[in-house]
């Protein structure tokens, strides 16, 4: 491995949980590409790589998982997703249809309904000048909105939250975060599985659209409960991630949320900020089909390799050197926070309209939003989020 940085972290310890901003500069500067000795993958940090690796689905595949584990050595703990686990031809198809039902103009009607929800979930906060930003609009929002539209029965939709983290974790190494993610798997998977049927989904939704795929023959009624499933589990815990960690970055800033009540249309640009600057989505994994040349440093075949996406993010070599600053008015277009080329996310659109919407609302609202204590991070191997975030918020008068 000449030339190869070996890294000899454990990048799921909790202390880099928390704050891995400063390891991944190190990881950058140290070359294209390492090689971690504790779980013997290799990894990238750097934009380019990480970018390049994610568009070259022919050499750096999704179809073996994109967590830790080789789902072909080892067999992964649910059916694999038909979006995510899947690589052309298999994923054209199944992507095409479930791009149609997640179009532009779908998502252009429900934008009424969610600032709808968006003014009363702030109005229900009346004159109270502390909030729980975690629990009391990150969560809230999200779970006031996207089970509505996906056409999810309301009984049970707190298994949305569990199932999500389980999904997530596991793209880990199964340590005590996964363990503690899969306390009661078995009741929650089972919800999931139920509240994806037909008979369980309302008459219209993103649910019903697809279950209308499987009338026309397009998919079989088992791809139907997957593309369901897929739905449900990325729908959810990487939004109310990225409300929450836009929520902190903007009271931390006090300018930034100057300029954002000053302006509320500047709401859609402050979430695709925090999607670059305090991604959700940390990491994924790629398993390469061949051996591969990076930088002059050969990647051998059957090789995980960690794709940084939170590090990319901030690379100083695409984003300039103020990369680690939060700045609203910033271009942040080409962020690789919603992945890239055929794995892009779809639900992205949704994700955008529901941060966009609530940040605007409470830009309206309130003069200035500050911290109102130490925030309480979750403990996840994939997802950055918060369990807490208390703010101290000043209404508008």
């Amino acid at each position: 491995m000449t030339n190869v940085h070996l890294d000899e972290c454990d990048p799921w310890q909790e202390e880099l949980l928390r704050w891995p901003y400063g390891r991944y500069a190190k990881l950058r500067d140290a070359g294209p590409v390492a090689y971690n000795t504790k779980y013997g993958f290799w990894s990238m940090h750097r934009f380019a790589e990480v970018q390049s690796a994610m568009s070259d689905w022919e050499t750096f595949c999704s179809s073996r998982g994109v967590g830790i584990t080789d789902t072909a050595k080892e067999k992964a703990w649910r059916p694999p997703s038909l979006l995510l686990n899947a690589d052309p031809p298999a994923h054209t198809e199944v992507r095409s249809i479930v791009g149609r039902i997640f179009s532009p103009q779908a998502v252009r009607r429900l934008r009424q309904r969610f600032e709808d929800e968006a003014a009363d979930l702030v109005a229900s906060l009346g004159d109270r000048t502390e909030v729980d930003a975690a629990v009391e609009l990150a969560e809230a929002f999200p779970l006031r909105v996207f089970p509505d539209a996906v056409g999810v029965r309301p009984e049970g939709r707190e298994h949305l939250l569990q199932y999500g983290r389980m999904a997530f974790n596991s793209e880990g190494p199964k340590n005590a975060i996964y363990q503690e993610a899969f306390r009661n798997a078995e009741a929650v998977h089972a919800w999931i599985n139920e509240s994806c049927r037909r008979e369980n989904l309302a008459e219209e939704g993103f649910g019903a659209d697809i279950w209308q795929a499987h009338d026309a023959g397009l998919i079989t009624a088992e791809q139907a409960l997957l593309l369901v499933r897929s739905v449900l589990t990325a729908g959810l815990d990487t939004t109310i991630a990225t409300i929450g960690n836009a929520l902190l970055a903007l009271a931390q800033n006090p300018e930034q949320w100057r300029m954002l009540r000053d302006d509320p249309s500047l709401a859609r640009n402050a979430f695709e900020e925090t999607l670059r600057y305090d991604a959700p989505v940390q990491l994924f994994f790629r398993t390469t089909t061949r051996a591969v040349q990076v930088e002059g440093i050969e990647i051998p075949a059957d090789a995980k390799v960690l794709v940084s996406i939170a590090s990319a993010n901030r690379d100083p070599r695409r984003w300039g050197p103020d990369a680690d600053a939060f700045r609203i008015r910033r271009d942040a277009a080409g962020h690789v926070g919603f992945g890239v080329g055929i794995h892009r996310c779809l639900g992205q659109m949704i994700a955008r309209l529901e941060g966009e919407v609530l940040l605007a609302a409470l830009a309206r609202a309130y003069e200035s939003i500050e911290p109102a204590g130490e925030p309480h991070f979750r403990l996840n191997n994939v997802v950055r989020s918060y369990r807490n975030i208390p703010l101290h918020m000043t209404p508008a008068h």
